[in-house]
């Protein structure tokens, strides 16, 4: 473990240990930044570095566990007999880090943090590294890394000013460097008479409170800047998230993408920005505190604050809602205020879900932001923006939490039908959980809500996710009631796609009731609906349940053209999971008919994608399968 105060390097040295040790890790290396000393006060979550890690190691996202306790089980078997190394950078306690540390002893974990963390120490017999200021002639190395060693030669009374000043503190050289470097006309002794001015406050870096330090020396840097670029160095403390991207920051500093990426250039080249990304930005954590300082009491007037943070907001939402609209253009619209311009959408879904993937972190941490602003219809129009996503990659607890704070905000709203998405949207959320009751609850509340209103469209809605939420718990006979309701309603409604969606829910439960002729029935006429309106989605999982109607009434031949058809569609849309599931099938009826060497080939098909999709009980089923047949 390395510690030692802020701005010491900690990071740094771990990366360049990492970079010059990869061959002692031949199987690889999972580095996250825990955020522990964040400025927003907010350390990175345990649970979502767990996703991180998990998404890192290649599990898909359906197939992580939603109890913490059995993904930290998954994630540590996942490590067992690997040779990797982990680092858990900028920690901010034990129990941030516990559930991280693979059980393997063929892995190596590297911790930096500004803690002590003696309690990993005990646990764990490791090793603590650490660091103070630099001695007097590695400060200079390092001073003369950045700036050339003629400068320092040509001025050897302000060189050593300038280390004196700095005390040895890595940020505080780089970031004085940095000042040398933006003004390389400029004698050394004029930044060294500034510096000398503050010589009591970096005289406190002895004592360990860095703060005042690091913000004396930032000031410096800042007043090399270009006023364009201090200007915006203070709207950047306004920012919420990890990160920021090159369009983000332009909406948030009201400037062309053009000219906003000329001034992160000169930012990054001062080293108060890092692009850690093509067109990402982050800034360390005290550079980041000392923006946000001057926002908010320095240079920007309060509304220059709230007319910042609401462009910010605006483009988050709109991006959100253009990026969703990608991803399921049939979903209703979303009428949303604010004052941002177009947002250009994605070009594809792929394009949609890397958006959604970048930006989640970002997303979250604006509804909070929108939370403490008191704008409550942006709060459950986000939570609204981000469900498609969060779902689809199985983010079930943010979307819990977004959809949370999404119903507190909308119960602050007079109209019914948002306060019933609301409940609806959080009970879909809970039962994807496997909370049952809670599902139901919020769905029943969402019904009544509708159903005050004598709103056709959203009672045929909430009925069709009660349904989904009793499958979920095995009530076929609850859910098939609820299935029904929902396509009465939405009859006369022109929503093909849903009506689609919910005659394969009836035909769905109808089978798995028993009556195979009724449910086949409704299946037919779903497929003809959604084939009618191009929705391949709706028709691939109407002839998977063809498939396995047909299978239990012994059609086997129908059955297997059906699962073939409903195979080349998953596979031309990507849903793996499905085609695991309906080659497995098709194995199963080829058996059946005696056709052992297809269902061996259908078999290893499935167990390939079972063992890469991680689903470990079917992967271990098939495999017996297998056994058998020999």
């Amino acid at each position: 473990m390395i510690g030692g105060a802020g701005g010491m390097g900690k990071s740094w040295l771990a990366v360049h240990w990492a970079h010059r040790r990869v061959d002692h890790f031949p199987d690889g290396q999972l580095y996250v930044d825990l955020r522990g000393f964040d400025p927003s006060g907010e350390p990175m979550p345990t649970a979502v570095a767990m996703r991180g890690f998990l998404d890192a190691l290649g599990v898909e996202p359906a197939h992580i566990p939603p109890d913490p306790a059995a993904r930290v089980g998954l994630y540590r078997s996942l490590l067992v007999g690997r040779r990797m190394l982990i680092v858990l950078d900028n920690a901010a306690d034990t129990a941030q880090l516990v559930s991280l540390i693979p059980g393997s002893p063929s892995c190596a974990v590297l911790i930096t943090s500004r803690r002590r963390l003696t309690g990993v120490l005990t646990a764990h017999g490791g090793t603590a590294l650490d660091l103070d200021v630099l001695p007097a002639h590695e400060a200079h190395e390092l001073l003369t890394h950045h700036i050339g060693g003629g400068r320092l030669t040509a001025e050897p009374d302000a060189t050593a000013e300038l280390l004196h000043c700095c005390a040895g503190l890595p940020l505080a050289l780089s970031v004085v460097a940095a000042r040398v470097r933006t003004h390389p006309s400029f004698p050394l002794s004029v930044l060294a008479g500034e510096l000398r001015d503050q010589t009591s406050r970096l005289d406190a870096l002895g004592s360990g409170d860095l703060t005042a330090d690091i913000r004396s020396v930032l000031s410096y840097s800042e007043h090399a800047l270009s006023p364009g670029a201090a200007a915006v160095l203070a709207l950047l403390g306004l920012a919420v998230g990890p990160d920021l991207s090159l369009r983000a920051a332009a909406s948030l500093t009201a400037l062309s993408n053009s000219n906003t990426r000329s001034v992160l250039r000169e930012l990054e080249n001062a080293h108060l920005v890092r692009q850690h990304a093509p067109d990402r930005f982050r800034m360390h954590d005290l550079i980041r505190l000392y923006c946000t300082e001057r926002a908010n009491h320095g240079v920007l007037s309060e509304r220059a604050r709230a007319d910042a943070k609401r462009r910010l907001i605006d483009f988050y939402l709109h991006a959100a809602l253009a990026a969703d609209h990608v991803l399921e253009p049939d979903r209703p619209h979303v009428e949303v205020a604010g004052t941002t311009g177009p947002t250009p959408p994605p070009a594809d879904p792929t394009a949609a879900l890397a958006w959604f993937t970048a930006e989640h972190a970002n997303l979250i941490a604006i509804q909070r932001l929108a939370i403490t602003t008191d704008l409550h219809d942006v709060v459950w129009q986000l939570a609204w923006a981000l469900d498609v996503f969060l779902v689809r990659q199985g983010h079930f607890p943010d979307s819990v939490r977004m959809w949370r704070a999404g119903l507190a905000s909308a119960g602050r709203s007079a109209d019914h039908v948002v306060r019933a998405v609301a409940h609806r949207r959080l009970g879909c959320a809970h039962a994807n959980l496997g909370e049952h009751r809670e599902g139901v609850h919020h769905l029943e509340q969402a019904l009544a809500l509708v159903e005050r209103a004598d709103n056709r469209e959203e009672q045929a809605y909430t009925h069709h996710m009660l349904g989904f939420a009793w499958k979920q718990q095995g009530d076929h006979r609850r859910s098939l009631d609820h299935a029904i309701n929902a396509m009465h309603l939405f009859e006369g409604l022109d929503l093909p796609a849903r009506q689609a969606d919910v005659l394969n829910a009836v035909g769905e439960q109808h089978a798995r009731l028993g009556d195979y002729d009724r449910g086949r029935g409704y299946c037919e006429a779903a497929l003809t609906l959604a084939r009618s309106h191009g929705n391949e989605h709706v028709a691939a999982g109407v002839l998977d349940n063809l498939g396995h109607i047909s299978h239990l009434a012994g059609h086997h031949e129908d059955a297997l053209d059906y699962y073939r058809e409903s195979l080349s569609i998953c596979r031309e849309l990507g849903f793996k999971y499905y085609e695991a599931d309906i080659l497995d099938r098709s194995a199963q009826i080829s058996r059946t008919l005696g056709r052992h060497h297809d269902a061996r080939r259908l078999w290893q098909l499935a167990l390939a994608l079972y063992q890469a999709l991680y689903r470990i009980a079917d992967a271990d089923r098939v495999q017996q399968e297998l056994l058998q047949l020999e």
